[in-house]
């Protein structure tokens, strides 16, 4: 009888134990795994474009410079206007050169007289060298003199041209359509080297640029088109023919420029100073908007990137040994990839090698996620907190 109380702290104790050892093998509670936001990788075919440095200059550019010599007398045209191939600019004094025409045609008159005289003479003779009145060695000392009476009248007409052409060039015109620049020479200046000077040296009077359309200068590197034509050669590039080739200027103020360019020259050589090709294209330039001399940023156009993806910029990651993004497996394991992802379209990165089609890229919560470690994927949405803004760690709020 006395034996039951010691037996019910033994069987208290006992059950006590039990339920710690019970305790102790369900552990803690096992976390979730992490929700990531993500978008399926598919292939698709982009644009190729290259974002360069370029200068404006005229289509074409012509320096009027003073053709004969003289005192330039007056400016006929308006600085900074448009004119007209031959419409008048510059009037030199004319005087001097009416007097050399004057001249040379009064030389041509004496040459003409003395070319008849000795015509006449040269005839007479032929016909009387026949019947024996005269030698025939006069007849061909008259022949001569006919001959070069008639050279003299030959030289004549051309000093009588020559000093016609120096007496137009007194009118200085324009030499193409375009806007006229700034008078570099006032009146009243002795312009010119010589009566007949047509060279470089010869004074610049103003300058006359076509501004419609202008030309856009760049280059590009030889390593980038070769690679370029290597991934042509792959199947990857379709790089567009040359007068298919576009630009897209921006301007100064980073506004974008509502006229395309169209690539229309390419160097057939490297230049050895740059390692760089020079690139150029025309500009349509109507409205006059654009103007010679102007650095602009460019973005040309080369063709087509096939069976790339666009990743948002949230969803490729960079270390010290490249670009990678964090995909979610089958399995519903974080992986990471590396990828070849050096331009962007938008807000996007093209990225050329390295996912497969229908990866589930981890675009944002990367941060919450690593390797091997399970996670949630769910559709991503631009709207959602970009990458860094993942779930905030346990025991934080």
């Amino acid at each position: 009888m006395k034996s039951t109380p010691m037996r019910t702290p033994v069987l208290c104790l006992s059950l006590l134990a039990l339920a710690a050892c019970s305790s102790k093998e369900q552990g803690p509670p096992k976390m979730p795994p992490p929700t990531v936001g993500v978008i399926e990788a598919q292939p698709q075919n982009v644009p190729l474009t290259k974002d360069l440095v370029g200068r404006l200059s005229a289509f074409r550019s012509a320096d009027v410079r003073a053709r004969v010599s003289g005192v330039l007398l007056k400016r006929v045209y308006t600085e900074g206007t448009d004119v007209k191939q031959g419409q008048l600019l510059f009037q030199i004094d004319p005087v001097p050169y009416k007097a050399a025409l004057a001249n040379a045609e009064a030389a041509l008159a004496s040459s003409q007289a003395s070319y008849t005289n000795a015509h006449v003479i040269a005839n007479r003779d032929r016909q009387l060298v026949p019947q024996g009145y005269i030698s025939r060695q006069q007849l061909d000392t008259d022949e001569a003199n006919e001959r070069s009476a008639q050279a003299a009248v030959k030289q004549a007409q051309a000093n009588v041209q020559t000093a016609r052409i120096n007496l137009g060039y007194t009118n200085v015109t324009a030499p193409i359509d375009g806007r006229a620049g700034e008078q570099q020479v006032t009146e009243g200046a002795i312009v010119g080297n010589s009566t007949t000077d047509a060279g470089a040296n010869a004074t610049l009077l103003t300058t006359v640029d076509q501004l419609d359309p202008l030309y856009v200068n760049f280059t590009m590197s030889a390593a980038d088109l070769e690679t370029l034509r290597h991934a042509q050669t792959n199947g990857n590039v379709q790089l567009a023919e040359q007068d298919k080739t576009t630009v897209q200027i921006t301007l100064p103020s980073g506004a974008k420029y509502d006229k395309q360019g169209t690539l229309d020259f390419s160097d057939t050589s490297v230049n050895p100073t740059t390692g760089a090709i020079n690139l150029r294209a025309v500009v349509p330039n109507p409205n006059r908007r654009i103007l010679p001399g102007m650095y602009v940023t460019l973005t040309a156009n080369m063709g087509e990137l096939n069976k790339v993806f666009l990743i948002p910029q949230a969803g490729i990651q960079r270390d010290p040994v490249g670009a990678y993004a964090l995909v979610v497996g089958q399995d519903g394991k974080v992986a990471q990839k590396r990828v070849s992802a050096d331009t962007m379209r938008g807000h996007d990165w093209i990225v050329t090698s390295g996912l497969a089609a229908g990866d589930q890229v981890i675009v944002s919560g990367v941060q919450g996620v690593k390797p091997g470690a399970p996670a949630k994927a769910t559709p991503w949405k631009p709207d959602q907190a970009p990458a860094g803004q993942g779930p905030a760690p346990a025991g934080h709020q």
